[in-house]
């Protein structure tokens, strides 16, 4: 019976892959549409990943391999066909007296404990393989929430940038003007078009990271290409902190990479046990009928038993490996912990400098930027600042805005690298699309 249920179940598992290959088909099949008719969103984005991005398919894949491994570990096998024939016919035909011949069967049989324990180092690789399937799909959710953040935050910057160049422009027009006119000297037309050459330049590098950073997002959705398809949405401008209150002795034993160091240390564990068991010989039962040669051709009836001497061979070095093995992953769970404890203290820090900071750019620093660039534009017009001054001011500004949008996306990909972690109060998708 528990062999019938772990056979359903390794059914399953394959079932559910070639469900998972049909999806994939019908997705390919909607994604040959038309490009650029529907605006992405960021849990458009996850599910397309889900669904589509090929190293996640092969992590399932991985899955149903190891299911596969497990359930074949378990069977004995085969039985042999055995042939046999003692003096058999000498030349011209003649058979001589006292010849025989045998048809038969062999069968080894594992000594026990062995299929058991094979059996269960099987199960083992298969809670490995979904350990990792999970923490793949986790980390998939955090690098497309990232890349999507980014793709944000580059087309935002390229927004502002060509404001600045929008600015910078009218200001070396204003300048060439007053020049020829004879107001300004030649060296103030110099320094207006310094900063347009400065705006220009930027403006080409944010554009390259606009397709940079929908390449990388098109590559972990699985698509070819997204440059004509448009990203909805706005970075947000606050976190929430509260996931910082549940603390890592909350989510460290669940999480995917603990589950898979955990569960490999057992199938450590299971393998040493197996060394031990492996001098213990398989012993190999025959048997065999058939006629004897000669006058009276009376049939005959064979046993056979033999089993290996564990004389030379004892697994001394499989067992040496395997408990060296126990060592490597009990190490390694230690090891996983603490990177683990390590990210967790540096994203939290991150994400409460990046959410202090974020509000020091939208309530002191913004505010401030603003209104001294009204001051000054309203000073410039009565004559009491001059055009070089307009120019700083402008300039300080513009460049407050860029930060401020940095900022921002340190903030929302912080706060993605904590959800990664501790996914269990993780933000909605579409919370992270609040208005600007």
């Amino acid at each position: 019976m528990e062999q019938n249920r772990f056979a359903r179940l390794c059914r399953s598992w394959a079932l559910a892959l070639l469900v998972a290959e049909g999806t994939h088909l019908v997705l390919t099949a909607q994604r040959s549409g038309p490009a650029g008719t529907h605006a992405l969103g960021l849990d458009d984005a996850v599910r397309l990943a889900l669904a589509l991005n090929p190293e996640l398919r092969a992590s399932g894949a991985r899955v149903v391999a190891a299911a596969g491994r497990a359930y074949q570990a378990q069977k004995w096998p085969n039985p042999e066909l055995e042939l046999g024939t003692e003096d058999g016919p000498a030349s011209g035909g003649h058979v001589i007296s006292g010849a025989k011949q045998t048809v038969g069967a062999a069968q080894t049989l594992p000594f026990p404990g062995k299929k058991k324990l094979d059996r269960e180092i099987g199960m083992a690789g298969v809670r490995v393989a979904e350990a990792e399937l999970s923490l793949r799909r986790r980390e998939l959710v955090r690098d497309v929430k990232t890349a999507y953040f980014s793709v944000l935050a580059a087309e935002r910057f390229v927004e502002t940038a060509g404001e600045l160049v929008k600015v910078a422009e009218s200001s070396s027009a204003t300048a060439r003007k007053r020049v020829e006119a004879g107001a300004a000297a030649d060296q103030e037309q110099l320094r207006a078009e310094i900063p347009l050459e400065q705006a220009r330049t930027e403006l080409a590098g944010f554009q390259r990271e606009v397709v940079t950073a929908r390449q990388t997002l098109a590559t972990l959705i699985g698509k070819s290409d997204l440059s004509e398809t448009p990203v909805s949405g706005v970075l947000a401008e606050t976190a929430d902190l509260t996931l910082l209150d549940e603390g890592p002795e909350r989510w460290l034993p669940t999480h995917p990479s603990v589950v898979a160091a955990r569960t490999s240390r057992e199938r450590a564990e299971l393998e040493l046990r197996r060394a031990r068991l492996e001098p213990y010989p398989d012993v190999k039962f025959g048997v065999a009928g058939g006629r004897e040669g000669g006058l009276d051709r009376s049939s005959i009836l064979e046993f056979r038993v033999s089993m290996p001497f564990p004389i030379i061979d004892r697994s001394k070095g499989r067992k040496q490996e395997a408990s060296a093995n126990v060592d490597i992953a009990e190490a390694e769970t230690s090891a996983i912990e603490q990177r683990l404890l390590r990210a967790w203290r540096t994203a939290s820090q991150r994400l409460r400098t990046a959410v202090e900071q974020t509000a020091n750019y939208r309530e002191r620093i913004l505010p401030k930027a603003n209104e001294a660039l009204r001051l000054v534009q309203i000073g410039f017009e009565h004559g009491k600042f001059g055009f070089i001054d307009l120019l700083d001011v402008q300039r300080t500004t513009a460049e407050a805005r860029l930060a401020y949008q940095q900022k921002l996306l340190e903030l929302n990909v912080a706060q993605a690298e904590i959800e990664a972690l501790s996914p269990g109060r993780s933000r909605a998708p579409q919370q992270a699309e609040a208005t600007h």
